[in-house]
Order: structure tokens, then C-alpha cells, then sequence
């Protein structure tokens, strides 16, 4: 059986990654929030 976490780089940043989030208002929030990191 195969385990369920197969990494891949490529889908990771697609899904998480900085450009995923400028395109939906995440990266707004946490700037209107001040945060130090906006994402990793």
C-alpha cells in the first residue's frame, strides 16, 4: 500500500506556495495584520 504523503516540490508551492497566496487575499490580511512573516 502506498503511503499517503508523496512529496512533490512542484505541487507543494502550486498549492501553498507565495504565488498561491498573492493570488487570494491571504498575503492581504496578514499584511493588514502586520505579521513579520507573510509566508514561508
Amino acid at each position: 500500500m502506498k503511503r499517503t504523503f508523496q512529496p512533490n516540490n512542484r505541487k507543494k508551492s502550486k498549492k501553498h506556495g507565495f504565488f498561491a497566496r498573492k493570488e487570494s487575499n491571504i498575503l492581504k490580511s496578514r499584511r493588514k495584520k502586520g505579521r513579520k512573516v507573510l509566508c514561508k
